[in-house]
């Protein structure tokens, strides 16, 4: 992305039961930023909101300089892993990632080239033919950030990904995150709730409390220390 602002919330408002959001940030491309904080503090909202699947009441969601408060989710230059890494289970794993190239699955030879080569990237060379559920949870997560590089967007979005993993295989999962942003230079959103991830992985750290942003920070400045008691404690939880 040419803009140092990768992500941008102007002015952000949104009213979900009885929680209200506000947020207003400029987080910087080509870096991993880590959204954190305790839980019902807007973290999925947040992400949503970048996503598409929230549309806020007010304000405005800008993705490399470009408005994209009316545009759908497929229409925004992002690509998501979830939690449950949403595989298809009657689906092979080539298929499956080829999804994140054409959802009707026409793929050119081109195309299932480039397949293979996001599996070897994330260390699963040779599971084309292998089904979901044939996969540990580890590699299931691997499989998901194959279809995320294969769509070729600039802005990575990430839930919870690694929390139903186990503590090895997350810093396992967090090594690779961290070597694949270093490979594609991409500007990437993580929602965690552990310290450990963040950590080991942010460049960047949003710190949310109560629906608005308590902290916006560089990763070594809010490592150091933040003056925000609630951010202070959430990372002496280690």
């Amino acid at each position: 992305m040419t803009d140092d602002c990768a992500i941008a919330l102007s002015g952000v408002t949104l009213a979900l039961g009885n929680a209200t959001f506000a947020f207003d940030c400029r987080l910087p491309a080509g870096a991993i930023t880590a959204v954190t904080g305790p839980s019902g503090s807007g973290k999925t909202t947040f992400l949503n909101l970048v996503a598409g699947f929230e549309r806020p009441d007010a304000g405005t969601v800008s993705i490399g300089g470009q408005d994209v408060t009316a545009l759908h989710p497929a229409e925004r230059p992002v690509s998501l892993v979830f939690q449950d890494n949403n595989l298809f289970a009657h689906l092979d794993i080539a298929s499956n990632i080829g999804l994140g190239i054409d959802p009707s699955l026409r793929l050119s030879a081109q195309d299932r080239a480039a397949v293979s080569t996001a599996l070897e990237r994330v260390g699963l060379g040779g599971f084309e033919k292998r089904r979901p559920g044939t996969l540990s949870g580890g590699e299931r997560q691997r499989a998901a950030f194959a279809r995320a590089l294969v769509r070729r967007r600039p802005v990575l979005l990430l839930d919870e990904p690694f929390a139903a993993l186990d503590p090895d295989l997350r810093a396992a999962m967090s090594a690779l995150l961290v070597e694949l942003h270093r490979e594609t230079g991409n500007t990437v959103l993580i929602v965690t709730h552990d310290p450990q991830e963040v950590r080991r992985s942010a460049d960047h750290v949003l710190f949310l409390k109560q629906g608005r942003i308590a902290v916006n920070l560089p990763a070594e400045r809010f490592l150091s220390g933040t003056g925000v008691a609630e951010a202070d404690t959430f990372m002496r939880q280690i």
